[in-house]
């Protein structure tokens, strides 16, 4: 008990101290994996929406080429990206940029450092959601992209307008655990330099000694980062959903077709033509 006591202690002074600094780790934790997720999506929207351009044997011979080749980058980009350790990602954009540029392209000072940290995780978001994002325009029912040719829309207007929007809450799911997995994975942009929650936890430990009082108030900091993380995203999911407590409608009034109307002095059209209506109407005459 006693040693839980120095803890909760040695934690206390830590923030006390360096409280300022571990809440600029945060915000830059935060804001690198939201705006890095959004730029994920986007590509991974783009590629999963590359994957599903119909390109069959009727199709002109240079957009079969074309789609080929593009469809091949980008199975490789997805198989790279998915396939290598984030930190790798991040020293062969960082460094490697510059060498096989001659420095031509660097990332410079703390701009630098950030157009680099985003460019990594958005890359590597985007790879994991180009697969989600097929998977996602697979689910839905063919029928739909049929109905959507069928009254003269293009692939990219059935795609924006028809399958996406649907496609999005299948894989919502997807991508609140992707936005997680960012916020703990850009504690990698360490080795280029990028001040987030993590790095702010290794300079403090390292001016203090007090690595493990550090590391607790770091993972106090990144749980309470994801369980908000996941009450949001369940939130947003329910808001989707809609009220779970509708009611069917009984009554469709697109049922008054032609036909089945009534005319405020003459009846239906049925009436017209009916033998007992025209002795009625005689009889009241």
């Amino acid at each position: 008990m006693d040693k839980f006591i120095k803890l909760f202690e040695d934690v206390a002074k830590l923030w006390d101290k360096y409280g300022q600094s571990y809440i600029t780790g945060i915000q830059n934790t935060l804001i690198l994996a939201v705006v890095a997720t959004l730029a994920g999506c986007i590509i991974g929207f783009l590629c999963g929406a590359v994957n599903t351009i119909p390109c069959g044997k009727n199709e002109p011979l240079l957009k079969r080429i074309l789609l080929t080749i593009v469809r091949g980058i980008v199975r490789v980009y997805v198989e790279v990206f998915r396939g290598t350790p984030m930190v790798l990602q991040a020293v062969f954009i960082f460094y490697g940029l510059p060498y096989f540029t001659d420095n031509a392209v660097q990332f410079s000072g703390n701009e630098g450092i950030w157009t680099a940290s985003l460019l990594v995780v958005s890359i590597n978001t985007g790879a994991y959601m180009a697969e989600s994002v097929r998977g996602g325009i697979i689910s839905i029912d063919p029928g739909q992209t049929e109905g959507a040719k069928a009254i003269g829309m293009t692939h990219w207007q059935t795609m924006l307008h028809v399958i996406l929007p649907q496609a999005f809450r299948n894989i919502l799911p997807q991508i609140g655990n992707n936005f997680i997995i960012n916020l703990k994975d850009t504690s990698v942009m360490f080795i280029i330099g990028f001040t987030e929650f993590f790095a702010t936890h290794r300079s403090v430990a390292g001016a203090t000694y007090k690595y493990f009082p550090s590391a607790a108030l770091e993972m106090v900091g990144y749980l309470c980062m994801t369980l908000l993380a996941s009450f949001l995203l369940r939130w947003l999911e329910k808001k989707l959903d809609g009220d779970s407590s509708y009611e069917l409608v009984q009554v469709d009034p697109l049922t008054m077709t032609a036909g089945t109307y009534n005319h405020p002095h003459r009846g239906t059209p049925f009436d017209e033509r009916s033998k007992e209506h025209k002795h009625g109407r005689k009889g009241g005459i």
